[in-house]
């Protein structure tokens, strides 16, 4: 399938939003809502907001590294790949949380509004300007631009962690962030589970035909799921069991329509 585009100044609009949106709510967190648990295993939310540190640190910390010698990956690639991270993806957040998020509430928020001060330095840097800019990630180089999209995923989905663990309504996403990561995940469930069988609608933002079998191609497909962005989002991260939703927040229809066997998409 052709990789989706998306506006370098949408994306850098929805980042600043959705990264502003999460720093306000660190701020609100005292001591004991740092040590509430999350629905990410060990995770507290102390361990969460480390980890959209290292979210947002990444840039600042690889922009100027070497590349390894091999073709840019591209979004979709990020997503199929990140399910093999998860071990890595633990370590450093249990590394940042001893090394610089082990402080006060105060403390860890003034860290975590640093380490956001300190990507949008180095977007706004030269290298960071520089047209086709290609960054070193843990899967292998990446364009820059392509990069801050995976960021918007990051901060949308554990933006909705940290709403989850502190039993608040649903987390104020920037919308066009929200509407980015349900397209990728769209995408990457269509790229991982490629066929024309089941069409998966997510309104307003994303249409996508997935799942071998024979393809529709006129009048209303005879297989259709359906659901809403944050839905989608909670399912095709593994937030959010199939069962639990299915004739609630989702509508599935055919004999093909159970996606359950393919989720989640991003590890």
């Amino acid at each position: 399938m052709k990789p989706r585009t998306y506006d370098p100044v949408k994306v850098r609009a929805a980042l600043t939003g959705q990264f502003d949106a999460i720093s306000a709510a660190v701020r609100e967190l005292d001591d004991e809502r740092l040590a509430l648990p999350t629905r990410l295993g060990d995770w507290r939310v102390r361990e969460l907001v480390a980890h959209l540190g290292m979210v947002a640190s990444w840039v600042p910390l690889h922009l100027r590294e070497p590349l390894p010698p091999q073709p840019p990956i591209t979004p979709l690639h990020w997503a199929a790949s990140t399910r093999t991270a998860a071990a890595a993806i633990n370590a450093t957040a249990v590394e940042l949380v001893a090394e610089q998020f082990a402080g006060d509430a105060a403390q860890v928020s003034g860290e975590l509004d640093r380490q956001i001060g300190e990507l949008w330095k180095a977007v706004d840097s030269p290298e960071g300007r520089e047209p086709g800019r290609v960054i070193p990630m843990r899967f292998g180089p990446m364009a820059l631009a392509d990069f801050l999209v995976t960021r918007l995923v990051e901060t949308v989905v554990h933006a909705d962690d940290l709403a989850a663990a502190l039993g608040l309504p649903d987390f104020p996403h920037d919308p066009f962030a929200l509407a980015s990561t349900s397209r990728l995940l769209a995408d990457a469930f269509a790229a991982q589970v490629p066929g024309g069988a089941v069409e998966l609608r997510i309104p307003p933002y994303a249409v996508v035909q997935a799942v071998e079998g024979p393809r529709h191609t006129r009048g209303t497909p005879p297989n259709v799921v359906e659901t809403d962005p944050l839905t989608w989002i909670r399912l095709a991260t593994g937030r959010q069991e199939w069962s639990a939703v299915l004739d609630t927040a989702l509508t599935a229809s055919g004999e093909r329509s159970d996606l359950s066997a393919y989720l989640p998409v991003l590890g």
